[in-house]
């Protein structure tokens, strides 16, 4: 996980709009599961592919989902349709770039919704609870299924936690 929390900041540095999505939002969240892959959510515009192929560019991206190995650097070329999704290779771990998220919505959708979270000394957007529980029981495949289950858990957790917190008496000061 340590390279996919360098392949974060080195998005925050670049200045990428995006939204953590997926396991690592999961983890973020407070999920057990580990995941070995970073998902964002993000416009795939022509001046934002440039900007990724700029910040990704020193760990050599590769589509993945491609039969043979085709660089991103070089794929979409200029002028191309625009993409819906990328799915890349880097010496420092996958990342896919979704500009949609099943059952939840585009990424202006996502943005609104996203929590703020501390992220070793920076700031990332990562999708709120509500909508990581939403999508992972909108794709409904096992190990989706239960890690939604310990999201339900956690939010739970935090909905109590707010509720004891909101129902104690305040503290007395000090004579």
């Amino acid at each position: 996980m340590h390279t996919l929390n360098q392949l974060i900041h080195r998005l925050i540095d670049a200045k990428i709009d995006f939204v953590i999505i997926g396991g690592y939002a999961g983890v973020l969240h407070g999920s057990s599961y580990v995941t070995r892959d970073l998902d964002i959510c993000a416009v795939l515009t022509p001046t934002n592919i440039q900007l990724l192929r700029e910040t990704l560019k020193a760990l050599p991206p590769q589509h993945r989902m491609t039969t043979r190995k085709l660089s991103f650097l070089e794929i979409p070329r200029e002028g191309e349709p625009p993409l819906q999704n990328l799915y890349l290779n880097t010496d420092w771990g996958i990342v896919d770039i979704l500009t949609n998220v099943l059952g939840v919505g585009d990424f202006e959708r996502l943005k609104n919704t996203a929590t703020a979270m501390p992220f070793q000394g920076k700031t990332c957007l990562v999708m709120s609870l509500a909508d990581l529980i939403k999508s992972k029981e909108t794709l409904a495949r096992e190990k989706d299924l239960l890690v939604a289950k310990e999201l339900r858990a956690i939010a739970s957790a935090q909905k109590q936690l707010a509720t004891t917190e909101n129902t104690q008496p305040a503290a007395k000061p000090k004579t």
